[in-house]
């Protein structure tokens, strides 16, 4: 699987973007799809994934009610929309997949680029 990520961008304190992963390669359908951030200095970090059917959505504590994760499977294409941004959330946002995979950055098998997000103040 190949993936990549873009939507990132500058954006002003509780600004919203919508961050996209497109898939190629394997089946998408069947895989957990997540994204992570890492900012400079700093460890990645879990931020969302989402069920291969869409049924389950998990979310970091530090975005539950500001992102929402997304997928269509007939498009290849799992989103990450961002609302009420905080500078906080700067950082380069990966998307990843793998097959039994959860909240955990080792459990998943393929990633993409980043895709960086700042945040201004």
């Amino acid at each position: 699987v190949q993936l990549q990520a873009s939507g990132g961008g500058l954006v002003q304190t509780g600004g919203s973007l919508r961050l996209s992963c497109a898939a190629s390669g394997r089946t998408f359908s069947g895989y957990m799809m997540g994204w992570f951030r890492q900012a400079p200095g700093k460890e990645r970090e879990f931020v969302s994934c989402i069920s291969w059917n869409s049924g389950n959505t998990y979310y970091a504590d530090s975005v539950k009610g500001r992102f929402t994760i997304a997928r269509d499977n007939a498009k290849n294409t799992v989103y990450l929309q961002m609302n009420s941004l905080k500078p906080d959330d700067t950082a380069d946002y990966y998307c990843a997949a793998g097959v039994m995979a959860f909240t955990s950055a080792a459990s998943y098998t393929y990633w993409g680029q980043g895709t960086q997000v700042t945040v201004s103040s």
